[in-house]
């Protein structure tokens, strides 16, 4: 299940999470890479800048793009210390400030510490000084930080866990909020949905779903009721589906009708080619996988092309 999330969530931010079009990303390794765009190294005969290049992405060009704000302090093309120890606390800096502002805007992150966002050499080394500092200092002021350096196998599954969920908080309190509740209340205007029993938008009305989701079902409940009965009236396997009230992402989606009906509310052409093949009333899951076939099909028929697996 965290496997088919992390792909998930790496599909949509490749494709929706930059400026100027798609670039791939990998989770954690990308991300933990490319925190700057110019590196400075040290070697024994000179200094110099390894650039990533002015096409280069970090995680804060992400931010910028879908939350239009910068970090206080922190510019897109900064670079980073030829000093390792600099270079370590001004990493950590970065990503205790990124955290700290994802939680100002609302993000929920309790377990995600700034040094899992860390490449694992330099998580290393941050441990490996911050038990030198606490041995060294023998100070109650260091009686609280986290000294216990996890093994390279665990730390790799702890970053990949909080790099994924940093991505879903991200996407959480800059992208949902965008789904916008004007004209909530005319969804349900049109002839036949006026008995629909109604999604409550109110924040305290559901402990699952935020009212930003909660819109989005209604949404998805409209769709299908207003064009159930248009898309499938000729359908060649079974008779017009029944009402149903879409209370989830789950259940509710798995056989491809509902998706289907949202897809013919835009794209009426596709009910002919693909939509009237479809199972109305499926009870196996063979007739489920044939509607998402379908479904995927009828999605490449008209360019959305976003990585939806059957």
């Amino acid at each position: 299940f965290f496997q088919k999330v992390l792909t998930a969530v790496q599909n949509w931010f490749s494709l929706f999470g930059w400026s100027k079009g798609p670039n791939p990303i990998s989770i954690p390794y990308s991300l933990r890479r490319d925190a700057c765009k110019v590196q400075m190294t040290s070697s024994p005969e000179r200094v110099f800048k390894q650039n990533l290049g002015k096409d280069a992405k970090t995680i804060y060009d992400m931010l910028l793009h879908l939350s239009g704000q910068l970090l206080p302090s922190i510019m897109s093309s900064q670079s980073l210390s030829c000093d390792p120890t600099e270079r370590i606390l001004q990493l950590y800096w970065q990503h205790s400030a990124f955290l700290t502002f994802l939680k100002s805007q609302g993000a929920c992150l309790p377990y995600v510490m700034p040094e899992f966002l860390l490449e694992p050499d330099d998580y290393k080394k941050w441990i490996t000084g911050q038990t030198f500092l606490k041995v060294v200092c023998n100070s109650d002021v260091f009686s609280d930080m986290h000294s216990f350096m996890l093994e390279e196998s665990v730390f790799e599954t702890v970053s990949k866990r909080a790099w994924t969920d940093v991505l879903l908080q991200v996407y959480k309190v800059f992208v949902l909020p965008r789904v916008s509740s004007r004209n909530i209340s005319d969804l349900f205007d049109s002839e036949g949905t006026q008995s629909m029993p109604r999604i409550k938008s109110e924040p305290l009305s559901s402990n699952i779903y935020s009212p930003h989701e909660r819109i989005i079902l209604t949404w998805l409940n409209k769709h299908y009721e207003k064009n159930r009965k248009i898309v499938w009236k000729d359908c060649q396997k079974g008779e017009i589906p029944p009402m149903r009230w879409i209370i989830n992402f789950d259940r509710d989606l798995l056989d491809g009708l509902v998706l289907a009906a949202q897809l013919a509310a835009y794209c009426p052409y596709l009910i002919a080619t693909h939509f009237v093949r479809m199972y109305t009333a499926p009870t196996t899951a063979e007739q489920c996988l044939h509607n998402c076939l379908i479904l995927v099909d009828a999605m490449h028929a008209v360019s959305l092309a976003i990585d939806i697996k059957v």
